[in-house]
């Protein structure tokens, strides 16, 4: 059985900037497809920051997919995963073969670093947003961050719609919530997406608003409980708790656009991997980025990456009419002026 570890934060800064990785696709499984992948051998161990229990069921699947690939799942926040990383790159070996993480902007460092190595996807005219032209990086998920409140405890009628009001209107006061922008890479893309349309005083309508900056279980258990009337998270949350707990939160698609995250999946270049397994990480990546590995991205309640994938998660509604009317994130933005945007919103925003 293949392991699911957790990570142990530590906290240091990332190396120095380098040219991109080397090039090329893998040859052996290149494709992706469950014939080549029974084919393959060695060991491949990926960091993530998906959720655990969406990690487990993937791992059964990739199983039968790949059985004589012996594929590890390391799992942390963004944060944990950047400061890991950073020891690692100090240290001299970097412990991962592949990255599945939240958003697009630490892909852009990293391929910076020349620590990604550049596959080829066969079928990424099938992708919706937007992909490393060299083939560094690849969006394999889409998460959105959204708007939630608790029908049994306040009226939607009575409540703000949209990321403007959540931080405007004064009925919220008090009884709001948010997750930690300083290690949630999606929590980081939206402050920066709501920085750029509403400008910096954004971050202090949101420190007047007494917002609480703290995990996205903890928001949910107040809106549960009244507590919060209404809390900025991921779609992806509150879809979990309908359908596994029958949970009657539900989903505000904020009036003035969600913040689509496109979260990436990227290989380590050979030399600087651990397992040095380039022809199973390719055909790991073909297959996450294929219909039968998206259908289980899907299951794990986001959006699929692929123009042509049908349907969208429970509960939720179609991706492109949420794409339709989304709220830009500047990518390059979110990792050239990481610590200043994060600076700025400590002044600015209270995080315990």
């Amino acid at each position: 059985m293949k392991r699911i570890l957790a990570m142990v934060l530590a906290l240091l800064t990332l190396g120095s900037l380098a040219a991109c990785g080397s090039s090329g696709s893998g040859g052996a499984g290149a494709s992706g497809s469950s014939a080549n992948g029974a084919e393959l051998s060695g060991k491949v161990v990926i960091y993530t920051s998906m959720y655990e229990d969406i990690i487990e069921m993937l791992d059964q699947k990739l199983e039968e997919v790949f059985p004589g690939v012996d594929i590890e799942f390391f799992y942390g926040g963004t944060g944990t995963l950047q400061s890991k990383v950073a020891a690692e790159i100090d240290a001299g070996q970097l412990g991962c073969d592949m990255l599945m993480v939240a958003e697009p902007a630490w892909s852009l460092e990293l391929k910076e670093q020349g620590l990604l190595h550049a596959y080829d996807y066969p079928e990424k005219d099938k992708l919706m947003f937007e992909y490393d032209p060299e083939g560094c990086w690849y969006p394999v998920r889409v998460l959105n961050m959204v708007l939630a409140y608790n029908p049994e405890k306040y009226s939607r009628d009575e409540l703000p719609t949209s990321f403007q009001a959540f931080a405007a209107d004064s009925s919220l006061r008090g009884y709001c919530s948010m997750g930690n922008p300083l290690t949630s890479g999606t929590s980081y893309a939206a402050i920066v997406a709501l920085q750029d349309k509403y400008g910096d005083q954004y971050f202090s309508q949101l420190g007047a608003q007494g917002v609480a900056v703290e995990s996205g279980s903890v928001a949910l258990t107040k809106l549960e409980t009244g507590e919060c009337k209404e809390i900025m998270i991921l779609e992806e949350s509150v879809l979990k708790k309908r359908e596994e707990e029958h949970s009657p939160l539900e989903v505000i698609y904020p009036d003035d656009g969600c913040i689509m995250v496109p979260s990436t999946i990227m290989t380590i270049t050979e030399e600087r991997s651990p397992n040095h397994n380039i022809a199973a990480c390719d055909a790991v990546e073909a297959w996450f980025l294929s219909p039968e590995g998206q259908e289980y991205i899907v299951k794990g309640w986001m959006h699929s990456a692929r123009a042509d994938y049908p349907a969208p998660p429970y509960d939720s509604i179609p991706t492109a009419e949420i794409a339709a009317n989304a709220i830009p994130v500047n990518w390059e933005r979110c990792y050239r002026e990481r610590e200043a945007i994060r600076t700025l919103f400590q002044e600015n925003v209270t995080v315990s």
